[in-house]
């Protein structure tokens, strides 16, 4: 296909092994790519934006191939995109890719991830996105997964991007004659079981650390096709995971079965 012009971001900063590997790959099939990322470990921040301190950008061109034009922010990963689309980037991008996260991005991840939410701005501002991570904290042999992401990611272009269309895909943690095949996929109801470690600094201050493990995932009604597996299951099994996602968070319940805002128990504010 033409050269694109392709921004890519994600939440594991600069020196990741997973965003340079998959800008040499884009870079390597004769596309336009621009890296705007962290210039530090910004994973499950979410959608967070920075409001309250100013933004610093300096170029990084030396940490990447040949050709790629490269930026490290001070911000968030929806900083970054935001900074690149609206002051950094000459033209806009045809394409907006987000990683190789080191790491699944299954389920309700989704809500916390840096590595979602930088294409989700993509999306956001009417740019085709697509996610894309490896399914494992300790994988690195990313390659595979760089070529698969572009692979899905020009087809999909081909083949018309849907408005408002965000892609996640998640590459299983197996050499590239092991992976199975690509299905799509409904993102799981997963839940933590969150544990706070209770640890005490050198100066006998108390903190706590964040730790946790994945319980099953659980079934829900969700929208997608009866026959599509989560992409929890499909992962385990050795398969390419990829859901389509959208900005809209509305609930997808039976609206009817909600109570009448009489029927709620508010009370009225004087003067109105």
């Amino acid at each position: 296909m033409a050269p694109l012009r392709i921004l890519i971001s994600n939440d594991d900063g600069v020196f990741a092994a997973g965003i340079q590997t998959l800008a040499a790959e884009a870079a390597a099939r004769g596309h336009q790519v621009t890296v705007v990322c962290p210039d530090q470990e910004r994973s499950a921040t979410g959608h967070g934006l920075t409001l309250q301190t100013p933004l610093r950008a300096e170029r990084a061109d030396q940490l990447f191939a040949p050709g790629v034009t490269a930026w490290a922010c001070s911000g968030t990963p929806s900083d970054c995109v935001k900074l690149a689309l609206f002051r950094l980037l000459e033209e806009p991008p045809q394409l907006v890719l987000s990683g190789i996260n080191h790491g699944p991005n299954l389920g309700t991840d989704v809500l916390y991830s840096g590595t979602v939410s930088a294409a989700m701005e993509g999306t956001i501002e009417g740019f085709p996105a697509l996610a894309v991570s490896s399914a494992d904290f300790h994988w690195r042999e990313f390659g595979p997964a760089a070529r698969i992401a572009l692979d899905v990611a020009e087809a999909m272009l081909t083949s018309g991007w849907r408005e408002g269309l965000l892609l996640n895909l998640n590459i299983p943690p197996r050499p590239a004659e092991a992976i199975g095949p690509l299905r799509w996929c409904r993102p799981a109801v997963r839940r933590y079981r969150d544990q706070f470690d209770r640890r005490v600094d050198p100066r006998g201050r108390t903190y706590f650390w964040l730790a946790g493990e994945a319980v099953d995932e659980l079934e829900a009604a969700v929208a997608s096709p009866a026959d599509w597996p989560s992409d929890v299951a499909w992962i385990a099994d050795g398969g390419v995971s990829l859901s389509p996602l959208q900005p809209e968070l509305f609930w997808r319940g039976d609206t009817a079965t909600l109570p009448t805002p009489q029927a709620l128990p508010i009370q009225p504010i004087p003067g109105h």
